[in-house]
């Protein structure tokens, strides 16, 4: 039984979500954004360090003046690859417990895990725009008139900063970065990558953020993407911005950042995920031009995916 389309209609399938005419010239202005912002960072060491790792508080200055956390795990010069990753978190969450960052570490792989801004972490949220933000982060700044508004837009280059600043951690070796995520956190592993190309490997496991259109004519109110059908209801019953609202998401669907990616991806997917459902991953995955692979795992939704973890690992040491 098939939650979505069958597996050879999701092969070809390639989105429903528009883009924005000047999605390009958008995300250049982003990113100069950034370019005129320091990677400068503060470390405030936490006192769960190994003897073969430290452990940090990392705060830098986001886009908007928002200050922004992230934890940094750092093995010691002796054990040191040269090897970093960026690990990004699931949907409202925080960037989780320093042990699954220890494990990297202990193998030699720096690691930087990112906090949201405005989510469960330390991170600050600084964004000022017009209009609701009801059940979720996909809307916010969706009713304001300027894209550059969109709360993902920030959360995205927040993403590409963190990669920037883990290329200048001392003994990381600025080509042998990887990115990794889950659901939100796959999305913001591909964004990130995408948008920052230097990035040698994606390990994205059922991202969100993409094809916002398709999510919200399947079962959207049993989805990630339920806020959607919360902000029609409230904010416009009868339709009348459809377009303009599915356009304006354009701008912060992975999707149509993907082509852009240059490192290898691998892409981790349940087929019978109800939350993020399959073709809006496949929108995504079926545009990336570099080297891809998607592992299946057939009987399983949004949840914990059995070897996943171990798989990324050993694929991360061995690629970076």
């Amino acid at each position: 039984m098939h939650v979505d389309l069958s597996l050879e209609e999701l092969k070809v399938y390639q989105g429903k979500n528009p883009k924005p005419d000047d999605f390009s010239s958008f995300w250049k202005s982003g990113l100069e954004e950034l370019d005129i912002i320091s990677t400068n960072y503060e470390l405030v060491e936490e006192d769960i360090s190994t003897k073969y790792a430290k452990c940090y508080h990392l705060y830098f200055n986001g886009v908007g003046g928002a200050r922004v956390h992230a934890k940094l795990v750092k093995p010691i010069k002796e054990i040191a690859t040269g090897q970093g990753i960026v690990m990004f978190h699931g949907y409202s969450v925080d960037s989780g417990d320093w042990l699954d960052k220890l494990a990297y570490a202990q193998a030699g792989i720096t690691v930087l895990a990112l906090d949201c801004r405005g989510q469960g972490g330390l991170s600050e949220d600084t964004l000022v725009t017009t209009g609701g933000t009801l059940r979720g982060h996909i809307i916010r700044g969706l009713s304001d008139t300027d894209p550059q508004n969109l709360y993902y837009r920030h959360v995205f280059l927040d993403a590409v900063q963190a990669v920037r600043i883990l290329k200048r951690i001392d003994g990381v070796d600025p080509n042998r970065i990887g990115t990794y995520g889950q659901s939100q956190g796959g999305a913001l592993a591909v964004a990130s990558a995408a948008l920052e190309p230097s990035v040698k490997h994606v390990y994205a496991v059922y991202p969100f953020l993409s094809d916002y259109k398709r999510a919200w004519e399947m079962d959207v109110q049993n989805s990630a993407y339920e806020e959607l059908a919360y902000y029609f209801r409230v904010f416009d019953p009868t339709h009348k911005e459809e377009e303009a609202v599915f356009s304006r998401l354009g701008y912060i669907d992975i999707q149509h950042l993907s082509e852009r990616i240059e490192g290898s991806v691998d892409w981790v997917i349940g087929m019978r995920d109800h939350i993020c459902p399959p073709s809006t991953q496949f929108a995504a995955y079926n545009k990336i031009k570099s080297k891809k692979n998607m592992t299946f795992y057939y009987e399983f939704g949004h949840e914990h995916l059995p070897n996943h973890a171990d798989d990324a690992f050993k694929k991360f040491l061995t690629i970076l």
